[in-house]
């Protein structure tokens, strides 16, 4: 048996249909997915002056990596039972078995097509959202974030500086306070010895550099014995200032705005930082994009199966399976992402988990069919 089947005409010819049907349920499903309510919202602010018309366009262009990334799997299991279901009401399906193909042989086109959509899938994931969705942002001003508190530990991981900014955008930070921690420790409290508080900052990349400060200092009482002001001071220096604005920077960023290789340099660093939820959730997004863009196969042969169907068979019934798994694979993901963000499972088995369930499913529903 040959690992690879000469290529014939039935080949192409399902491969053309399921590829055309397929990329109709993609249009039609991000047409769905953008009309009702962001293209009204941006019509809106076109019309009322908020947006100039270029910036519109630009931002609905810059939405559709977001849309294509869960339209990939939709469409391919509506493209395929579609045509599958449509082979079958002619008794194509029934021709093809009569002169000796198997269901492994009759799908083949179709996983080689689901192979070529899980590459495009994984692509838009890792390059194409977080590209779209930092253009889209960068079109409407940035993030300015509020109240992000960095601690600075020593080797004993004891925290010997607490950054607290309140507000920044791109390098510069506004209101920053810095509580400098005294050595000593009392049941578990960490004595201060001064407190700064700066109007701005600035980070540079070796250092943060704070301007217009006042400094209050502080007896072990915790009474303020003096107060002083300067122009600048340093606070963070080296790899902890890196670090710092790195940890800052992702703050107020979802992991879609994140590609695989910045992600995975992310993770590495919340782990060192003893993070621990935000590293367990961001490890199971990161895990996701490899699995994820792997259901593509499955919901194919999914697609495949539910579209087997006989002659006087209802339509309705392997569409209202299909539409019912995809509800249950994308209102689940949240569940899972907060079983590995508390802990409750490791982040790999909240990822794997989902793909695993349709796997099974596919299985047993094969073994119903009896094909």
């Amino acid at each position: 048996m040959k690992l690879f089947p000469k290529i014939t005409i039935y080949d192409r010819y399902i491969f053309t249909q399921v590829a055309l049907a397929t990329f109709v349920s993609i249009l039609l499903f991000t047409v769905v997915w953008i009309a009702p309510e962001m293209l009204l919202s941006t019509i809106k602010k076109a019309l009322a002056g908020t947006y100039t018309i270029k910036t519109a366009i630009l931002i609905l262009f810059y939405e559709l990596p977001l849309i294509l990334g869960k339209a990939f799997p939709v469409g391919l299991l509506l493209g395929t039972l579609f045509t599958f279901d449509k082979l079958s009401k002619d008794s194509e399906l029934t021709i093809f078995r009569a002169v000796g193909l198997s269901f492994r042989r009759i799908i083949a086109p179709v996983i080689v097509l689901s192979i070529i959509v899980t590459g495009l899938c994984f692509i838009t994931g890792d390059k194409l959202i977080p590209y779209s969705v930092n253009k889209k942002n960068a079109i409407k001003g940035g993030y300015i974030s509020t109240q992000y508190i960095y601690t600075q530990k020593d080797k004993n991981d004891i925290p010997t500086k607490a950054v607290i900014v309140s507000k920044f955008l791109q390098t510069t930070m506004y209101n920053v306070i810095v509580l400098d921690f005294s050595k000593k420790q009392y049941n578990d409290v960490h004595q201060l010895n001064n407190i700064y508080h700066a109007k701005t900052g600035k980070n540079y990349p070796d250092k943060w550099v704070l301007n217009d400060i006042t400094q209050y200092q502080i007896t072990s009482d915790g009474i303020f014995i003096d107060i002083d002001k300067f122009d600048t001071m340093n606070i963070l220096e080296g790899e902890d200032a890196k670090n710092a604005f790195t940890l800052m920077t992702y703050s107020v960023k979802k992991e879609r705005e994140i590609n695989n290789r910045d992600l995975k340099n992310y993770i590495k660093l919340l782990k060192k930082e003893n993070l621990d939820e935000e590293y367990r959730y961001m490890l199971n997004k990161y895990l996701q994009r490899f699995f994820h863009p792997c259901v593509c196969i499955l919901l194919a042969i999914m697609g495949a199966l539910l579209g087997f169907s006989k002659p006087r068979e209802q339509k309705l019934i392997g569409f209202t399976i299909a539409i019912g798994c995809i509800f249950v694979y994308y209102i689940t993901l949240p569940f899972f992402d907060l079983l590995a963000e508390k802990g409750v499972l490791h982040p790999f088995i909240t990822a794997i988990f989902p793909p695993v369930a349709f796997l099974c499913a596919i299985i047993a529903f094969y073994k119903s069919k009896d094909l």
